[in-house]
């Protein structure tokens, strides 16, 4: 019988597609064994890639978690500092349409997202 094959991860897919793109792309979350949970790095970045001229974090998820990863990255102070050192900062969605394509929903957060969230809390 024929192994199912799974569904690659949203951060595979994001891998994939910074590879494909010519971006040197390297995956920073790591598993915490202890505590049995994925830990991103600065508690907001599953992957960095850089090009020469760009350095962009990215967090990777379906495009239904989208908006709650981005209220996570708002109420994280070290996203703004990434920001305020010149990198850049993305959330991937990835969504499965009825043509079996998966297609990758981006939004860029600037410093100006960041810095009115914090202002209001």
């Amino acid at each position: 019988m024929a192994k199912k094959k799974s569904a690659a991860s949203p951060t595979k897919r994001t891998l994939d597609q910074c590879r494909k793109h010519g971006w040197t792309v390297q995956v920073v979350e790591r598993w915490n064994p202890f505590a049995k949970i994925r830990q991103d790095l600065f508690g907001f970045v599953d992957l960095v890639a850089m090009d020469g001229t760009n350095i962009i974090a990215i967090q990777s998820t379906s495009s239904a978690n989208m908006a709650a990863r981005i209220t996570k990255i708002k109420a994280e102070p070290r996203a703004l500092t990434w920001l305020q050192s010149g990198g850049r900062l993305f959330v991937h969605g990835w969504v499965q349409r009825a043509n079996r394509r998966w297609e990758c929903r981006e939004t860029e957060l600037f410093a100006g997202d960041l810095a009115a969230s914090a202002e209001s809390t």
